[in-house]
């Protein structure tokens, strides 16, 4: 069996590295940059550790406006069958 010569070839590290940072495996593959001081690499690892940790709490809060949404619209729906009567 023969491969073509104009595959390109995807290691682990390249996935694994795509999925924690899309725009970092884009530099480092395509354009073929690589930081030039670590300590870059290592704010990146911050910055996304950071955003992560703001994504979870926009969820938390989402979940709590989602629930005392429900709860409100149920207390109204009591409110107004009650008031029926």
């Amino acid at each position: 069996m023969t491969m073509k010569k104009n595959l390109a070839l995807i290691r682990a590290s390249e996935l694994t590295q795509y999925d924690f940072c899309h725009r970092a495996w884009w530099l480092g593959s395509v354009k073929n940059m690589r930081p030039a001081d670590p300590s870059d690499q290592a704010r990146g690892v911050q910055f996304h550790s950071r955003h992560a940790r703001q994504i979870r709490a926009a969820l938390r809060w989402h979940y709590v406006g989602l629930a005392l949404l429900g709860g409100g619209s149920f207390l109204l729906i009591l409110t107004v069958v009650f008031s029926m009567f």
